[in-house]
């Protein structure tokens, strides 16, 4: 339903709402609060640490302050709350200044400062205190931009579940066999909460439907994997041990010998292959799938290899390449002429490639194989679920092999992996030297300069990550060209390199390649190195607000260094001294686990944060800010299953699943 059918939506604060993200009833219905205030128990600012997310409220004792600078401006008053007085300050918002009246009473939700003997809370959401407002007992807090008020957003969604109505689509013998509350009533406490209990009930409830909405449909795109096999390979297993001796100049470890003979015994079996080989960082993953394409090419098949960024296609390329002189690897990517593709499709499919190598051009309609075999995917996280079937429509019945790096909680591959068999690689090669992980504070900052420096001079490189593109408003996260300027600045005698995502494709190659060759003593980047990077002579990692970044991704990172025999260093900068941050980091530099930290990751970041919004994609972003239980997730599977093993009316279930998660293309995990 229309916006403007709710009571003070007009056509411009429509437009305040797609901002948003919100353009029917039905997303409004599904934005949900972001925290919830009780007002039954006032929070006290002084009581209050530096950097605390607080709900609190206070008068308004002076006049708002309002100073320009070149980047920017800002906004101040002073507040008192029961004799403690504290500032609240915008940045860059100057129209808040004409909303706030000497002697009213706000209600401010922000990250609390405090400088000195100044507490602060910085660019909080403001409202009027009234008495209306104080009778409400637990008040929702969401988030809200422009003209969109936090009375106007919590009018609007109580209106959105009344007009929506929502409905369960699991079946009702199902909903009453556990115990599942209504739907509409489930909603409605989650926007209008009688107690914190029922709304964590609540949160649950929706989640419950959510997620069986989502596992249907991804079993329903997925299809089943009890395929019979159709390519019959003649690789012998002595053919594949003379491959691994003569190929590789080292033992592979136990890791990675049984991983080979889980995947032979695939693809010399009866079904076709449908793996998840999940390996911690240097673990050996891309010398294992080398096997299977070779079962595939020795067979006289073609095999793929799906990667999800340039950098890392080209340096599987030249890998396989290096591994397989006797066979012809070809490579396609988006930055390549179109005459370049061109030849390359060509090649392709008569037949003349037997292993093609690319990112997302390789599922391009026109990339026809001749005899396809064997899909790898690497880095499968970072795929959706559609792309990967795209890619597996190239082919009938194609044995699929996908690859992680990034340790996936097993709550979540149990989940989102159920149709596949999965492989873990748990040790690392024996060459590998532990990374010597150290938390640097903000007065310690030149002192790890000197020690990079050192390392630089000795003949070793280093990589400078830092969380973003572009710096925050308030200057309290730097960008990565700022972090550039200023590693110049500081260290400039050495080579310093530049890489972000918003660089072409052609220069970002050109950029790693020059990194590889030595050119670049340290490279400067956001996480766009994340992946699959692999620059052995690189032996330090300078991690930026690194608590700023999840468990994961930190160990992510950390892996881009320690690549080889030489002694390797991570450096966690923060300007952080105490806290839930300083835990998180403890807990990297204490654990080079990678399957124990995402689990961490997982406890401490929440399921809900876990599949949130990232620059990889979307996944469950209609679950948003809502606090539900893991336990959720798991009754909403086993709901699936028994819907699914019962052979009930699927075809509702289909058409809403797959209608309500139409972007699943967009689907990853974090």
């Amino acid at each position: 339903m229309e916006l403007t059918k709710i009571r003070n939506v007009n056509e411009k604060r429509e437009q305040e709402f797609n901002k948003l993200g919100v353009f029917d009833t039905a997303d409004l219905m599904r934005y949900f609060p972001r925290a919830y205030l009780d007002l039954r128990e006032k929070q006290l600012l002084k009581f209050a640490y530096h950097n605390d997310i607080v709900l609190t409220a206070g008068k308004v004792l002076s006049i708002p302050l309002t100073r320009y600078y070149k980047r920017g401006g800002l906004v101040k008053i002073v507040c008192e709350q029961e004799g403690f007085t504290f500032s609240v300050i915008w940045f860059n918002q100057p129209y808040v200044a004409s909303k706030l009246k000497v002697g009213e009473e706000y209600l401010f939700y922000g990250r609390v400062r405090c400088d000195g003997f100044e507490t602060s809370i910085v660019n909080p959401t403001f409202e009027l205190c009234d008495k209306v407002f104080r009778l409400k007992g637990i008040v929702p807090q969401y988030t809200v931009k422009g003209s969109i008020s936090q009375k106007l957003m919590r009018d609007a969604a109580k209106l959105a579940v009344d007009l929506e109505k929502p409905k369960s689509i699991i079946p009702f013998d199902l909903q009453a066999k556990y115990d599942l509350q209504d739907l509409f009533s489930a909603y409605r406490e989650v926007h209008n909460p009688s107690s914190f209990e029922s709304m964590k009930k609540a949160s649950d409830r929706i989640a419950v439907e959510e997620y069986f909405a989502l596992i249907s449909a991804f079993k329903f795109i997925k299809g089943g994997k009890e395929q019979v096999r159709i390519n019959r390979y003649d690789c012998s297993a002595r053919d594949l041990l003379e491959f691994i001796a003569n190929r590789f100049p080292f033992e592979f470890t136990q890791g990675q010998k049984n991983a080979v003979n889980a995947i032979y015994a695939d693809m010399t079996g009866e079904k076709i292959m449908n793996r998840l080989m999940q390996g911690d960082v240097g673990s050996g993953k891309t010398a294992v799938s080398e096997c299977a394409i070779f079962i595939a090419v020795k067979s006289g098949y073609q095999a793929v290899m799906l990667a999800p960024t340039e950098v890392l296609a080209r340096q599987n390329y030249q890998a396989i390449k290096k591994v397989f002189p006797d066979y012809n690897v070809g490579l396609i990517t988006g930055s390549m002429t179109a005459k370049e593709k061109r030849e390359i499709k060509l090649q392709v499919q008569n037949g003349f490639i037997n292993v093609l190598v690319g990112t997302h051009a390789v599922l391009s309609d026109d990339v026809v194989f001749k005899k396809l075999s064997l899909c790898v995917c690497d880095e499968q996280q970072r795929f959706g679920v559609a792309q990967r079937s795209s890619l597996l429509n190239k082919s009938i019945l194609p044995d699929v092999l996908v690859m992680s790096a990034t340790p996936i909680p097993r709550t979540l591959s149990l989940i989102f992996y159920g149709d596949l068999d999965i492989t873990t690689i748990p040790d690392k090669p024996k060459m590998r030297i532990e990374i010597q992980t150290n938390i640097v504070p903000q007065h310690k900052y030149m002192d790890m300069l000197n020690f990079v420096k050192n390392e630089v001079k000795d003949g070793k490189q280093a990589y400078f990550v830092c969380p973003k593109i572009e710096g925050d408003e308030e200057g309290s996260v730097i960008s990565v060209t700022e972090l550039y300027e200023d590693v110049k600045l500081k260290l400039n005698d050495l080579n310093i390199g530049l890489l972000h995502g918003k660089m072409k494709d052609k220069e970002k190659n050109q950029v790693m390649q020059d990194f590889k060759d030595k050119k670049i003593d340290i490279l400067v980047s956001t996480t766009v190195v994340e992946v699959g990077v692999d620059v052995p002579n690189a032996s330090v990692m300078v991690i930026y607000d690194a608590e700023r970044f999840g468990l994961s991704t930190l160990h992510q990172l950390r892996g881009r260094v320690g690549r080889s025999n030489i002694k390797s260093y991570c450096f966690l900068f923060t300007k952080k001294t105490d806290g839930t941050a300083i835990e998180r980091l403890k807990i990297l530099k204490d654990n080079s686990d990678g399957f124990k930290i995402s689990e961490y990751d997982y406890k401490m970041r929440g399921s809900g944060d876990f599949m949130g919004d990232r620059q990889s994609g979307k996944f469950m972003s209609d679950l948003g800010s809502l606090n539900y239980s893991t336990e959720s997730i798991f009754l909403a599977k086993k709901i699936s299953d028994e819907f699914f093993e019962n052979g009930k009316s699927l075809e509702l279930v289909k058409e809403v699943a797959i209608k309500k998660y139409q972007k699943l293309k967009d689907i990853t995990l974090n």
